[in-house]
C-alpha cells in the first residue's frame, strides 16, 4: 500500500493556478476548491463528494448541513454522497453501513483538468480488504465531475472480478431550496413509485411531487429529466440523467430530522433530495470486465 499524499503534495501535483487547488477542508479533510468565471465549487476526497456548486450570479445550489460530521468513517450530511453498492439498508445484513461504504472512504485524486471554461475533477476507489467484509467482489469506481455553468456527474463502475457483480447506486443529491413546502418537483407525472414511508406501498404519481410530510419515494422505470421548482429562490433546478432508471425523492421532515444527529432540527426545510439512481429491482448486473456509467447533469434557470 502506498503512502497517503499530504494536502500540500496534492496541490503541487494537481493545482491549476488561480483556478483549482487542493486545500484543507472541514475537519482537516482534503478537498479541491474551484474558482472559475463560471462557478465556485468544492469536492472532498472523503467519499469523492461534491459539497458546493455555485454558478456565477446564483445562490448556492447544494445543501450542506451545519451539523455534519467531518471525520473518517462518517458520511458528510448534504452535498452529493455516492451510494454504492447498496441503497438504504443492506438487505441481508442489518449491521452493514447504510447506503454502502464508498461515501465514508477516502478516494484517490486522479486528475484536475481545465478545458475552455470548465474544470473536471476525477477521483477513484476500488475494492480492498475493508470492502470485502461487506461485499466479496472486485470492482473499481471513478467519479468524474465537471464544474461550470452546469454540473455534470459521471459515476463509472468496472467489474474487475471474475463473477457477475450486482449493485445499487445513487447520486444522493441534496438540493438547497428556499422552503421545502413551497417546492414542486416536476417530471414524474404518471410514474409508478414505492413509498418507503408507507412500507414500500406502490403508488402512481399524479401531477407534480409536493413534499408536505416525510417523503421517501423510489420512482421506478423512469429516465425522465426532473425539475425542482423553487418559488422562494426564484429558480428552477433541472436534473437530466443517463443510464439511470430510478429516481429517489427524499426529505425526512421534522420528526425524521430530530433522529439524525448530523442534521439541525430545522435544516430539513432548506433541502430537497432528488437522486438519479438504479435501486431495488433496477439494480445493475455487471459482467466481469464490463463497465457501467451513470451520469447526471444539473442546470439552474430563472423561474
Amino acid at each position: 500500500m502506498g503512502t497517503i499524499p499530504t494536502i500540500e503534495e496534492l496541490d503541487r501535483r494537481f493545482a491549476i493556478a488561480g483556478i483549482a487547488h487542493a486545500v484543507a477542508g472541514n475537519g482537516g479533510l482534503p478537498k479541491v476548491r474551484i474558482t472559475t468565471p463560471e462557478a465556485e465549487a468544492e469536492m472532498y476526497l472523503h467519499g469523492a463528494q461534491v459539497t458546493s456548486w455555485k454558478p456565477t450570479g446564483e445562490e448556492e445550489v447544494i445543501f450542506l448541513s451545519k451539523h455534519s460530521h467531518w471525520q473518517d468513517g462518517n458520511a458528510i450530511r448534504g452535498g452529493i454522497p455516492i451510494c454504492f453498492p447498496w441503497f438504504r439498508a443492506k438487505a441481508d445484513d442489518a449491521n452493514a453501513p447504510a447506503h454502502g461504504f464508498v461515501r465514508t472512504k477516502a478516494w484517490q485524486l486522479d486528475s484536475v483538468t481545465q478545458t475552455a471554461r470548465v474544470v473536471t475533477v476525477s477521483m477513484s476507489t476500488k475494492s480492498d480488504e475493508g470492502t470485502k467484509r461487506w461485499l466479496p467482489a472486485d470492482f473499481s469506481l471513478v467519479h468524474r465531475v465537471t464544474f461550470g455553468d452546469e454540473l455534470k456527474l459521471e459515476l463509472a463502475v468496472t467489474n474487475t472480478g471474475t463473477t457477475s457483480l450486482r449493485f445499487e447506486e445513487a447520486l444522493h443529491t441534496y438540493h438547497r431550496v428556499g422552503h421545502i413546502e413551497a417546492v414542486r418537483l416536476r417530471g414524474l407525472d404518471g410514474v409508478s413509485y414505492l413509498d418507503n414511508a408507507e412500507s414500500n406501498r406502490q403508488k402512481t404519481q399524479r401531477g407534480d411531487v409536493l413534499m408536505t410530510k416525510k417523503t421517501d419515494n423510489a420512482y421506478l422505470n423512469t429516465q425522465l429529466a426532473l425539475e425542482v421548482l423553487d418559488p422562494e429562490l426564484h429558480r428552477r433546478i433541472r436534473i437530466a440523467k443517463e443510464n439511470s432508471f430510478t429516481t429517489v425523492v427524499w426529505n425526512p421532515w421534522g420528526e425524521g430530522a430530530k433522529s439524525l444527529p448530523d442534521l439541525g432540527d430545522d435544516e430539513w426545510r432548506q433541502m430537497a433530495c432528488a437522486e438519479p439512481s438504479n435501486v431495488l429491482g433496477f439494480a445493475v448486473d455487471l459482467a466481469p470486465g464490463r463497465q457501467h456509467t451513470m451520469s447526471a447533469t444539473i442546470r439552474v434557470e430563472d423561474l
